[in-house]
């Protein structure tokens, strides 16, 4: 069956999927409509391009690059596969995952296509569910606690959306669009109230030194644990007062 069962439009600036309408804007990045493909299109001119990162853990990206392009990670535990975000660009040649669960909700990606698609269930924490960008996707499970499923660990830390999550499964660790990483240097997202992003990278930090990690995945880069948290040590004392 067709997952394309009503209207959707992908902004080639940013990725964006628009569910059921065709606005003047893109909701996210403010492109002009000329700039948006329908997901029909974008699924016959991209594929999603799959990196190992682990025996456990592949990287997700739509190929080429679509627009401000970022990873989304598959995991495949004992019992499950599982998605950490979702990648832009839908394919049906992608492996059938049982679960999307969403760091935060920019990163909806074609979420529902691959829902529809493959009877997926999509998990978001209830905050960022609230949310504008949010609305025309169907949500499964919103939840509002730290949790464990299938050996995957999530901390709701807020900060650059009320909602953001971040995930780690054994040794892996996945921070999305929390930090940005440039030539060396880490930046905080500047975009969210920077009070509360520098509080929950505390709590992210505090959780972090429970756990023995060897890699970190970010929405545009993997990076061994020990060098992203040497960086992240950094940032942090730079904030102390």
């Amino acid at each position: 069956m067709s997952p394309f069962r009503e209207e959707q439009y992908v902004c080639k600036v940013c990725g964006y999927n628009m569910i059921g309408y065709y606005p003047e804007t893109c909701p996210f990045c403010g492109a002009l409509k000329v700039n948006f493909i329908t997901a029909e299109d974008c699924n016959e001119n991209y594929e999603v391009l799959e990196t190992k990162v682990t025996d456990k853990v592949i990287r997700l990206n739509s190929s080429p690059p679509l627009g401000l392009e970022h990873s989304a990670y598959s995991i495949k535990t004992e019992k499950q596969i599982i998605w950490i975000d979702c990648p832009s660009t839908f394919s049906k040649d992608i492996e059938r995952m049982d679960k999307i669960m969403l760091t935060h909700h920019h990163f909806l990606g074609a979420s529902n296509l691959y829902r529809s698609y493959n009877s997926a269930f999509l998990w978001i924490h209830e905050e960022d569910s609230k949310q504008e960008l949010a609305q025309k996707y169907p949500f499964d499970k919103k939840f509002e606690n730290d949790y464990n499923f299938c050996e995957i660990e999530a901390f709701h830390i807020n900060g650059h959306t009320p909602g953001f999550t971040f995930y780690i499964f054994k040794d892996v660790f996945f921070i999305c669009d929390y930090v940005s990483v440039s030539g060396g240097n880490m930046h905080f997202n500047p975009y969210g109230p920077h009070d509360k992003t520098i509080a929950g990278a505390n709590v992210m930090d505090n959780i972090l030194n429970k756990h023995i990690l060897r890699k970190v995945c970010g929405f545009d880069y993997v990076l061994d644990y020990s060098e992203w948290k040497a960086a992240f040590d950094i940032l942090l004392n730079s904030v102390k007062i």
